[in-house]
């Protein structure tokens, strides 16, 4: 009897690493959508606290500062609080407010009357007329405790300059 006339066994090509299984593309479309959606938060939280920060130090440069004088510090105090809330809110909500509109919008923003009914009164009258009965200490903790205070509040909870602060 004859060899049948058989060949060897043919093996497959190999399975090749591209393209990837269709696991592999959804993996890596969500690992960049997730790197972007961090950056954006980063991105978001540091120009929200780089402003705070900022004016934290500047307040202790205030605090320090030997050669002003009481008034100098109100009215330079009273500028370093608009400028923090015209830098993380919108101008819309804060460039109008004056007076008992804009010590309530702060009130509302630290969640207490300090501003409307304590030592933050200041921050109103002072740019206006001399305060040698200031109490700069108070002044001064009310607004770091402030400054504190915007660095936790979340930015869906900002307070509308529409609502409730322009009610008598």
């Amino acid at each position: 009897m004859e060899p049948l006339p058989l060949r060897d066994l043919h093996l497959p090509a190999p399975i090749g690493w591209w393209p990837p299984a269709p696991g592999w593309w959804l993996l890596a479309l969500s690992a960049v959508g997730l790197v972007l959606l961090l950056a954006r938060w980063i991105r978001r939280r540091r120009r929200r606290v780089a402003p705070l920060r900022l004016a934290l130090q500047a307040l202790d440069r205030l605090a320090a500062d030997p050669h002003s004088s009481p008034d100098d510090k109100l009215r330079q105090l009273s500028i370093l609080v608009r400028r923090v809330a015209l830098s993380l809110y919108p101008r819309e909500q804060v460039a109008g407010l004056v007076g008992e509109a804009w010590l309530r919008w702060l009130d509302q923003t630290l969640g207490e009357a300090q501003f409307s009914q304590g030592p933050g009164r200041w921050l109103a009258e002072a740019p206006y007329r001399p305060a040698p009965e200031a109490d700069l200490e108070a002044l001064l903790a009310l607004c770091r405790s402030w400054l504190k205070a915007l660095s936790k509040v979340p930015e869906t909870r900002r307070p509308v300059a529409g609502r409730d602060v322009l009610k008598p």
